[in-house]
């Protein structure tokens, strides 16, 4: 599994953020009411799912210094796919709380528009947090290579036959 790159994050969050504000730019100029107003819950389960892949994340980066006398490799390896759902579940959500916070922001003359903007801003800053934890979970991850093994060089044809 390799590592999840930043840019790769950044893009997803974009690209879901401009097609969230075009299809709600769409749908209220065609006179479809607007979201709901975004619960405070899903803040609060965005950072307790954070918390929670913070807390497992800590347990094998406490194994991989010593501190910790054991670690089931299974609960390591579920570890490390969490992390990477943290990260790309972050950035889904970061666009498309991010996409409705620029729509409505565009749209002042909507009734309680900035309030339902500054809902969906906070999410936002839910979803980064739960992405960024994801980041630094999965490097903690990271198995380093054994010590004192050369990197395996792949075989080459000899252009010398004679040398054997």
């Amino acid at each position: 599994m390799s590592a999840t790159r930043r840019r790769t994050l950044v893009l997803l969050a974009a690209g879901v953020a401009a097609v969230t504000w075009w299809a709600m730019r769409l749908t209220v100029g065609r006179g479809a009411a607007t979201p709901p107003d975004i619960p405070w819950l899903v803040v609060a389960v965005e950072l307790v799912i954070a918390g929670v892949v913070l807390s497992m994340g800590w347990a094998v980066r406490q194994y991989q210094r010593g501190k910790r006398p054991t670690l089931d490799p299974v609960r390591a390896a579920r570890t490390a796919v969490l992390a990477k759902a943290s990260c790309y579940t972050g950035a889904l959500l970061t666009g498309w709380y991010g996409g409705q916070a620029l729509s409505l922001l565009t749209d002042a003359d909507v009734p309680g528009s900035t309030t339902l903007a500054a809902a969906a801003g906070v999410a936002v800053l839910g979803a980064v947090v739960l992405a960024v934890v994801g980041l630094v979970v999965e490097h903690w991850c990271r198995v380093p290579p054994p010590a004192g093994d050369e990197p395996v060089r792949p075989l080459a044809a000899d252009p010398d036959p004679a040398a054997g």
